[in-house]
């Protein structure tokens, strides 16, 4: 009989470190995105990653993102500060606030608005938050759209003994914590915060794509402790079911960092805007639809 490594243990290495870039979406509001970009195109399940600001606004400032379609694929969007609020052309409407979280389902397609909340809009403010957009496999791709909206109230928060590590799990599992959303393909979703010397060790299924985001601070991930800072987004390889994170005992700031995982869907992108399908046609057909106001209008 021969030993077999303990594979749960083995610590996923680093494949490579991607810096975001600024861009404007919307009616001009500043992004901060690691993909998609010349460097990388996605990471799949994941399609888009934004990081909204942080920006401070004076009165009058805040933009948003008037009527777009989607389609074929879901948006999370995850607020920090800032107040948003959205409508859609099946007439649901809502608000997002600090720490709340929304994951919506396009599916077949909607007609979206985001727009900064009445009150930030004229009073201004700070403006932080993350969308996250994951691909639908083929089979869900014209699904029934549908929301979760998950106020930060209820947003499972787990923490380590010692209290220096604590998650907020918006998908998956963590520090013994499970999230409270549903999501069609199996992800992971973690906000930590690392005080100074603190470390993380995070199941990682071997067969999940994963990356991590560093919203604030700077860490240290994989094995050779590489070092990733503020806006860059640290790939791990498939060789392990474990990530490690870890704050500095020299840091003078906590890390705030999001590790995202997923199922890898293997199946071909065709995309064009708002868009997401697996074949040219099914793009032309949706560009139809939405001309042809088959995903409705917010009239509302």
């Amino acid at each position: 009989m021969t030993n077999k490594p303990n594979n749960k243990l083995s610590i996923r290495t680093v494949s490579g470190i991607i810096n975001s870039v600024e861009t404007l979406e919307g009616e001009g509001f500043l992004v901060h995105r690691p993909f998609p970009t010349y460097a990388l195109s996605d990471f799949d399940p994941f399609l888009l990653l934004d990081e909204m600001g942080p920006k401070d606004l004076g009165p009058g400032e805040a933009k948003g993102a008037p009527d777009h379609p989607h389609r074929g694929f879901e948006t999370v969007t995850y607020m920090l500060e800032g107040k948003m609020q959205h409508k859609d052309s099946q007439g649901h409407a809502g608000k997002l606030t600090p720490g709340d979280v929304q994951w919506m389902t396009a599916g077949a397609g909607v007609v979206h608005s985001e727009m900064p909340e009445q009150g930030f809009a004229r009073n201004g403010g700070r403006l932080h938050g993350f969308q996250l957009w994951v691909n639908l496999p083929s089979g869900d791709k014209m699904m029934r759209p549908r929301y979760q909206e998950i106020p930060a109230a209820d947003i499972p928060i787990g923490r380590n003994a010692d209290g220096s590590v604590t998650v907020k799990v918006i998908a998956g599992e963590s520090l013994g914590v499970k999230a409270v959303i549903e999501t069609r393909t199996p992800i992971i979703y973690l906000h930590f915060t690392l005080q100074p010397g603190a470390v993380v060790l995070q199941p990682v299924p071997a067969d999940y794509n994963g990356f991590a985001y560093v919203v604030s601070g700077a860490g240290k991930f994989g094995p050779d402790a590489e070092r990733v800072v503020r806006g860059q987004m640290v790939m791990f390889a498939q060789d392990g079911e474990t990530v490690t994170i870890r704050n500095s005992a020299t840091a003078t700031e906590p890390l705030s960092v999001l590790l995202i995982a997923g199922v890898p869907l293997n199946e071909p992108i065709a995309r064009y805007g708002p868009f997401v399908m697996n074949t040219r046609e099914e793009i032309h057909q949706a560009v139809e639809d939405y001309r042809n106001g088959r995903m409705g209008e917010i009239s509302f």
